[in-house]
Parts: structure tokens; sequence; C-alpha cells
């Protein structure tokens, strides 16, 4: 086994079980460490007993590449593939066989931990086909949202990213754009229209009255520039946590339906958004749905199975999943709508 390999394996069942960031940096700096180095030297060392010599390799990663060196499943990994590699909920396999990508990852770039890249190889790895890289916009300062300037520049790192990646996958261009508190959204409209899709979020005053927030909504789902509804009810689990948003759900459901907007079903553990109540509603309004993982490390890519169970709890068709859709029609529909 590659010690590489093994090290981001690792630390991919780490992000996927929600394990604490510093354990999960500690294999993919490891990671990081050993890839540019020449297999040979990676195994003198090993073998002298010296890996801890080199910044940012600890005891417990060294142990790993020198199991991995020896031709074993390290056993730090063994363990961990018993007790997370399993499957993550019950439910959804159709569904999450029939996905081709996801609208909605993020990188280093915005408050992602991991580069560009990397989140695109763990895509295709899962075997996607091509994923939206949606870092998030100027406004929100906490995520470090890109400016103009430097979505720009994230523009020709995905060019360039997909030159490596060659044929078979697709980096998308995009953005989760915040929708301001009137419903325009947070980014220059000709950057909006360059991208590949737009996912527009609330992530601002969602204690807002209904009416107002149901006006909110609806003007930016209305707006020809946005592909997909994210996380509408902002609801987070857990800790303190935080309650839904109130809006006039049918009034929002059905703007989308009229506008060709997609519903997000958000995958993460913490929203899993929308309730079940409310995804049924858009069920029957008509509308167009989005199963995402809002990834923030390659680990979390794997959490569409958590949206593809409730999807198929709730008897929503494949083909009303734009994420089953091949690349080429999904960029004919965000470039249509």
């Amino acid at each position: 086994m590659d010690p590489v390999e093994a090290l981001e394996r690792i630390a991919f069942l780490l992000e996927r079980t929600q394990a604490p960031t510093y354990r999960v940096k500690a294999f993919r700096t490891a990671a990081g460490v050993l890839a540019p180095l020449p297999e040979t030297e990676v195994r003198r060392r090993a073998e002298a007993g010296s890996l801890t010599d080199l910044k940012g390799i600890g005891p417990k990663t060294a142990a790993v590449a020198a199991q991995a060196l020896r031709g074993e499943v390290p056993d730090y990994l063994a363990r961990l593939e018993e007790e997370a590699g399993g499957p993550l909920t019950e439910g959804g396999r159709a569904l999450r066989a029939a996905l081709r990508g996801d609208c909605h990852l993020h990188s280093d770039w915005s408050d992602g931990g991991s580069p560009i890249e990397e989140m695109a190889r763990a895509a295709r790895a899962l075997g996607h086909e091509w994923a939206a890289l949606t870092d998030h916009s100027p406004r929100l300062t906490v995520a470090r949202g890109l400016s103009a300037e430097r979505l720009r520049a994230q523009l020709e790192v995905v060019a360039e990213v997909n030159e490596r990646l060659g044929d078979g996958f697709r980096l998308l261009t995009g953005i989760e754009c915040d929708i301001l508190a009137d419903g325009s959204l947070d980014q220059e409209r000709e950057l909006l229209e360059r991208l590949d899709v737009v996912v527009a979020s609330v992530h601002s005053k969602l204690r807002m009255d209904a009416e107002s927030m149901t006006r909110r909504m609806v003007s930016a789902v209305a707006s020809p520039l946005v592909d997909v509804l994210g996380h509408c009810t902002g609801r987070l689990h857990g800790g303190a946590g935080r309650p839904e948003s109130e809006f006039d759900a049918d009034l929002v459901f059905a703007a989308c339906a009229r506008f060709d907007t997609a519903v997000e079903i958000n995958c993460r553990p913490e929203r899993l958004d929308p309730p079940r109540r409310l995804l049924r509603r858009a069920l029957d309004a008509g509308v167009l749905f989005s199963i995402d993982s809002d990834a923030h490390a390659p680990g979390q890519l794997d959490w569409q199975i958590y949206g593809c169970a409730r999807a198929e709890e709730c008897g929503v068709p494949a083909d009303r999943i734009v994420t089953t859709w091949p690349a080429d029609r999904l960029l004919d529909w965000t470039r249509s709508t």
C-alpha cells in the first residue's frame, strides 16, 4: 500500500465521520510532506526510524507510513475502516448510484479545508463525472467569501485543474452566493453570468419575519442567474442548534418551479435541509432538486448518501434530480434558466 494513499484514506474516513479538524490535519499534512519525496527516500527513512525528523510527520503518521511500506494495511487504517468505512445510513443506494455530480462544495479559498484540486480528485474518486466548486461570496466575511477579484483568479485555477485532471471528470465553476436582505445577489452580475452553477443561500438575518423572508427568497429564485436554492430553512442540528427560518414554503417552491430553479437537498448531517415535510411539499410543487454534499473537506463529499436516503423516502424521482444528469445536460439547463 502506498503510504500517501494510506494517510489520505485515513483523513477521508475521519472527515466522513466529523472527527475534530486537528486529527484530520495531522494525516493530510503528513501525506503532503511525503507525496513529493522519492519512494526510495521515504523507505530509507522508514527503515532508519527517521521519518519523524521531517516537519509534519509525527509518531502516529510515521507508523502508518512504515506499515504501508512493509506491504501491510496500517493498524490505524484497518480500525477506521471497520468503525467508519461502512454505510453511513440505510437506504438511498439506488439514487446514490445514479448521481453523476455535486452542485455544492467548498475549498480552502473560502471556508473549506482543502485545496481545489484535492476536492476535485476526491469527487472523481467517488465516481462523479463532474462537481461544481461553490465557494462563498464576499459578504460572508467569516467564511472568507470571494471578492470579484479573487473569484476571477479562481476561474483561472479551475481551468488549470481541469487541464491536469484530463478527460473523464470536469470541475465546474460556481459560487454559493448570499441572498441579501432585499433579495439581491452578493456578486457582480457579469461574473455570475460567467459561472457554470450558482447556488443562492440565505446566511444572514435568518430570523426576519415570514413575509419579508418569502419576498427575499422569491426574488432570488426568480433571477435567471440562480440555478439552485441552497439549504432553504437555514436550520442547524446539534449544540445550540438553529431553528428554521420562517417563510411561505408553498410560494417559494411555486416560484422555484416557475423559474426552473432547483431546490437543494442539503446533505450535511447538521443541516439535512429541507426537512421531510417541506421536501414533500417541494415535490408536489413540481420543482427540480439538487442533492448536494455542501462538503468542506474531501471526506464530506461522501455525505450525499444522507440526501439520497431522504429523497428516496419522500419519493423524489431520479430524473428530477439535476445531480443525476450528465454535465452537458446540466449546463444546458443552467445556461437556459
